[in-house]
C-alpha cells in the first residue's frame, strides 16, 4: 500500500476513534508529509472541519502548493475541491470514490471540476477505504447525510 495513503487512513481511524467521521488526509511535498488532518466536524461542532481543510490548516502557511500532492481517503466534496483549486495543489490521490463520488451539481462532479482546473486525480480504489466508509455509513446514516449536506 502507498505509505501516504496509509497515513491518510491512520488519520481517518483517529477521527473515528474521536467519535467523528472516518475521513483522513495528508499533504505531501517530495517524500515528506507536511500536513495531516481528519474530519473533525463532530468533534469541533464545525461544519467546515473537513479532513482536507484540517490537513491544509495543519500544514500551515506555504509559499507555494504547486509542488505538493494531497492524499485523501475519500473523493473530496466541493468545499475541499475548492480549497485544492484555490491553493494550486496540482495532484489529488484518493483512496476511493465509490461510497462518495464527490460533489455533484450543474457544474459536474468534484472530479470533473478538479480536472477542468488542471488538477490530476488518481483513484487508488482501496478496499480498506471503501470498507471503512461503507461500515460508517451503514452504522451512522444520519451523521453521514449531515456531513455531505443531504437532508
Amino acid at each position: 500500500m502507498d505509505r501516504f495513503l496509509r497515513a491518510a487512513i491512520d488519520e481517518a481511524k483517529l477521527g473515528l476513534s474521536e467519535g467523528g467521521l472516518p475521513i483522513g488526509s495528508v499533504l505531501v511535498r517530495g517524500s515528506a508529509i507536511i500536513g495531516r488532518g481528519h474530519n473533525r466536524r463532530v468533534q469541533h461542532g464545525d461544519p467546515m472541519a473537513h479532513a482536507e481543510i484540517d490537513c491544509l490548516k495543519n500544514a500551515g502557511r506555504q509559499s507555494t502548493y504547486r509542488d505538493t500532492v494531497l492524499y485523501s481517503t475519500l473523493m473530496p466534496c466541493y468545499l475541499c475541491t475548492g480549497a485544492v483549486i484555490q491553493f494550486g495543489v496540482p495532484k489529488v490521490v484518493i483512496g476511493e470514490d465509490v461510497t462518495f463520488p464527490g460533489g455533484s451539481c450543474k457544474w459536474g462532479s468534484s472530479r470533473a471540476f478538479l480536472e477542468a482546473n488542471g488538477v490530476e486525480v488518481v483513484d487508488l480504489d482501496d478496499p480498506e477505504c471503501k470498507a471503512m466508509m461503507r461500515q460508517f455509513i451503514d452504522e451512522h446514516p444520519t451523521l453521514w447525510n449531515e456531513d455531505i449536506g443531504v437532508s
